[in-house]
């Protein structure tokens, strides 16, 4: 069984950076997809940044793009979101989520088959 256990949230001011985990385990995850999506208070789940295990396919939003990075430590079978320059918006419930497989659309959290419990992550003015 796949279990994913997200954590590095907090509260921060803007302008500050946080660095979210999160922690793979039950399966070999090679051929994946892992993502980060985010779910504000009163709104939807959005995509935030994904990538394929191997072969380094990487998307981000555009809310996101040149203020975050993901990358993954396959020794730790860890997926990390690294937030910079963050904005009072950016405040949500972080999910790491897994794809059993490579996704044409990483953005489309309805192909995720795997959820983590969340890990929340407030910014302030």
């Amino acid at each position: 069984q796949v279990q994913l256990v997200e954590s590095g949230g907090g509260s921060v001011q803007a302008g500050g950076s946080l660095r979210l985990s999160c922690a793979a385990s039950g399966s070999s995850f090679s051929s994946y997809t892992l993502g980060w999506f985010r779910r504000a208070p009163g709104q939807e789940r959005e995509f935030v940044a994904a990538l394929r295990w191997t072969h380094d396919k990487i998307d981000y939003a555009d809310s996101v793009k040149g203020r975050s990075t993901i990358s993954k430590d396959n020794a730790e079978n860890t997926v990390y979101l690294q937030m910079h320059s963050l904005k009072p918006e950016d405040t949500a419930v972080y999910y790491c989520a897994a794809a059993s497989h490579w996704l044409t659309n990483n953005a489309d959290d309805s192909l995720y088959d795997y959820w983590g419990q969340g890990t929340q992550v407030t910014v302030s003015s």
